[in-house]
């Protein structure tokens, strides 16, 4: 099953191609814009691709409240323009979400469903639902996925990662500041792309959440990545008041996997175990 991955030099991208093999047709920046409905139109059209996966997205939530127009652009003017194309051949486009369509629900403590309500708190996250909406409203013959805190070893030349960020500045630093009200479930691109790769071949299309499984907050997750690699660091728990980062983050965006489960047969690997691995294998 020839299967097109735009965005395909990016940590996700990088794993899929890699767990899909010679079935892989990469497709990066230079290849398509997504947000140039004739780039893609005659993008797709030019290849003989049975399903479309989209990695692309403006991911700067800071930089999005500064600039929401470039945000929509990339995270639903895109997505809309790959899902009427991919409607118009009868081909499944599989589009990924985020966590960050959440928030808004004061107090939350139980995983997120595919069915709950969404709620974004900033431009990013607002960017991001209006692309799930799009998709859905221009082809049946969808996948769209919400995940979160992705980490992979591209991220290790390309724009980074939370791991990497943490093995660096704890290499550097003789103390570190990290947030430790905002919980969350990091997850690695390659289980995520292992996964995804299972769901394509299924048909059964839909919402889906997939990350690794169980929560965590970012300074435990710091904690972790210092322990597995072996740094001696400081270690600071501030609050998201006290970080004062442009944009608002959700102080709890885990996400309930269950439906995946019941779908491939099997849920990710714990938080712990992927960041452990991932570590012992850079």
């Amino acid at each position: 099953m020839k299967t097109a991955v735009i965005g395909a030099s990016g940590q996700l991208g990088t794993d899929l191609c890699k767990a899909l093999g010679a079935d892989a047709i990469a497709l990066s920046h230079s290849d398509v814009e997504i947000t140039d409905s004739n780039s893609v139109a005659a993008t797709l059209h030019n290849i003989e691709a049975d399903v479309v996966i989209n990695t692309a997205a403006y991911n700067k939530v800071d930089l999005a409240e500064d600039e929401p127009d470039v945000a929509f652009n990339a995270n639903a003017v895109g997505p809309r323009n790959l899902a009427m194309v991919c409607h118009e051949r009868n081909i499944p486009f599989c589009h990924l979400s985020t966590d960050f369509i959440f928030g808004a629900t004061p107090n939350r403590k139980t995983p997120y469903t595919e069915l709950d309500v969404p709620g974004p708190l900033g431009a990013y996250g607002i960017s991001k639902l209006a692309g799930e909406y799009f998709v859905r409203a221009h082809t049946d013959l969808h996948y769209v996925i919400r995940t979160c805190g992705l980490y992979g070893h591209a991220g290790r030349t390309g724009n980074g990662n939370f791991v990497e960020t943490m093995i660096r500045l704890g290499s550097e630093r003789n103390s570190l500041s990290v947030v430790n009200d905002q919980f969350c479930t990091p997850t690695a691109t390659r289980d995520l792309a292992t996964a995804i790769v299972e769901l394509i071949q299924t048909n059964a299309y839909g919402t889906y959440n997939i990350t690794n499984e169980g929560q965590t907050t970012w300074y435990d997750l710091a904690a972790k990545i210092f322990e597995v690699a072996n740094i001696n660091v400081e270690l600071n728990a501030i609050t998201s008041d006290q970080f004062g980062a442009n944009a608002t983050r959700p102080l709890y965006s885990v996400l309930d996997n269950t439906k995946l489960a019941n779908t491939i047969g099997r849920r990710l690997p714990a938080w712990q175990d992927a960041v452990a691995e991932y570590i012992r294998s850079r």
